[in-house]
């Protein structure tokens, strides 16, 4: 093994790896076995899982992903666990109810989605990818029991969300118990020597130096990254809550959301999803504290930022022309798409539905009424609204969603 991967120190590695983590398990038994990595020249296996229950990665999830980043950066080895075999059993780790259960072909079909996603980020040269049906396909039922003997009732009642359901008489299954185990005994199967993963993940992530323990293992080092508020500014960055970029959203979608990020939580964006040194964004917060720069247009150099990361330079420079164009200059988009109807007149929920501006006619009522409607600039507040379509009519919701008629001929 070329002994160019280990060319940082031991406190360079241990600065680049614990920087903006949360919690650490421990840091005397990270500094050894850095040492010991670089005294033989072996990289550490660094583990994360992850359950392919949606097929798209958002900036909640390129945290980690970039702290798996650091470790490959000091020349150690990602194991990247793909749960097919756990996603069909569904985690409530930090929910108050099970995931829903997921078919073979979903969770094979979402898994290849996030391998395409994840190495935006991470250099495929150092990961290794596994799935977990690897070893638990082919399990029987005794090796099932032995395993489920490593661990008490009362050890997993400890584990918040489920002790805050336990108290609240809400049901907990027998398979969601067996949910942390079989995450733990991941940690077994690929030798890990470090798991990442969210604070919420902080649980599963100790049982599995357990059960290394148990199998004869040295523990694996335990470190939880912070979660990543979503656009709402409150609730973690989620798919379910509708308050997430996706790594896969279009370069004007991924600008556009950044802006709509406020000036309090860009900080945290520019920190967890950039990991722009701790000095520059200080020196950014100073600047704008000051007044030599508009949080406006800071939020702009995060948005192209993001966007750049993801996209390239070029994308980045485009969607924050379109922006400034569209939002701050008030001109309509480049690129509208159009949608065609009859002659005749349509109701404005109709419309808003046929054009894909609202999912649900009951959603186009909420909209129209909340004022975000406007056809020809014009604002709609009446639900039962009638247009007379002509070629060229600009229908309006909200600050992203732009359509414009074309009569069928």
């Amino acid at each position: 093994m070329s002994t160019e991967r280990f060319m940082m120190t031991l406190e360079e590695q241990f600065a680049q790896i614990t920087a903006r983590g949360v919690d650490l398990h421990s840091a005397e038994e990270l500094k050894t076995r850095l040492a010991t990595s670089i005294d033989t020249q072996t990289p550490l296996r660094i583990k994360l899982g992850a359950d392919p229950s949606a097929p798209d990665l958002h900036l909640g999830h390129c945290v980690v992903l970039n702290k798996l980043r650091d470790f490959q950066a000091c020349g150690h080895t990602v194991v990247f666990i793909i749960g097919d075999f756990t996603g069909m059993i569904g985690d409530p780790s930090g929910k108050s109810a099970t995931r829903p259960q997921l078919s073979k072909a979903q969770v094979l079909e979402n898994a290849k989605s996030y391998q395409d996603q994840m190495f935006k980020i991470l250099d495929p040269a150092r990961t290794e990818v596994r799935f977990n049906s690897e070893w638990f396909g082919p399990m029987g039922f005794e090796q099932v029991i032995r395993l489920s003997a490593q661990v008490t009732v009362a050890q997993l009642l400890a584990r918040d969300d489920f002790s805050k359901r336990y108290a609240a008489n809400q049901p907990i299954s027998l398979v969601e118990f067996l949910y942390p185990l079989v995450q733990a005994y991941d940690s077994v199967m690929v030798k890990a020597d470090v798991e990442l993963g969210g604070t919420d993940q902080l649980f599963n992530l100790l049982l599995g130096r357990e059960i290394q323990k148990a199998h004869g293992q040295e523990p694996q080092i335990v470190l939880t990254m912070p979660l990543l508020e979503g656009l709402d500014g409150v609730n973690k960055m989620s798919k379910s809550l509708g308050n997430y970029i996706a790594v896969n959203d279009t370069p004007g979608d991924t600008f556009g959301k950044t802006m709509s990020v406020s000036d309090e939580l860009m900080w945290r964006y520019f920190s967890l999803v950039l990991c722009l040194p701790e000095p520059e964004i200080a020196a950014l917060k100073a600047a704008v504290a000051s007044g030599a720069r508009h949080p406006r247009d800071v939020k702009d150099e995060l948005g192209r930022r993001i966007v750049e990361k993801f996209h390239g330079a070029e994308a980045a420079a485009e969607s924050s022309a379109e922006f400034a164009r569209v939002f701050s200059r008030h001109q309509l988009p480049s690129d509208i798409p159009d949608v065609a109807v009859p002659a005749e007149a349509i109701g404005i929920l109709t419309l808003m539905v046929k054009a894909g501006l609202a999912a649900s006619t009951s959603e186009a009522r909420r909209l129209v009424q909340a004022g975000a409607v406007r056809m020809n600039d014009e604002k709609i507040t009446d639900f039962r609204f009638e247009v007379s379509p002509q070629d060229g009519m600009i229908l309006k919701s909200g600050k992203r969603g732009f359509a414009k008629l074309k009569i069928k001929t």
